[in-house]
């Protein structure tokens, strides 16, 4: 019998293709075929930013916690940190028809990268 490998969680494997994406680290186009409704278009306008890199300390998710509204959705909240910097990240997911997971809102708050 084959070990069970556990799974990564949708709101694990999202948090990280979000940092690649607004540290600079991956195209903001990885994420096209991730996100439904107005959450692309959201995430172009926050990746021109690039609102998570960081200098030296490479950013990573420290911590994820999440609220299920309803059956389908979930709220994420994630904590990102690089080096004594800490950042929150919040997005939602849905589940659609196909049973694929996708982000449809993603919002950034705390201290922009590079200020203390």
């Amino acid at each position: 019998m084959r070990p069970v490998v556990p799974q990564p969680q949708p709101t694990d494997r999202f948090a990280e293709l979000l940092l690649a994406v607004l540290s600079g680290q991956r195209p903001v186009h990885a994420m096209l075929r991730h996100t439904a409704g107005r959450a692309y278009d959201d995430l172009v306008r926050l990746a021109e930013r690039v609102p998570l890199r960081t200098r030296g300390a490479r950013p990573v998710v420290r911590d994820i916690g999440w609220f299920e509204p309803r059956e389908g959705a979930v709220e994420v909240f994630a904590r990102i940190g690089a080096g004594d910097r800490l950042r929150a990240m919040a997005f939602r997911l849905e589940q659609g028809r196909d049973l694929r997971w996708r982000c449809t809102a993603v919002e950034l708050g705390g201290p922009r990268a590079g200020s203390r």
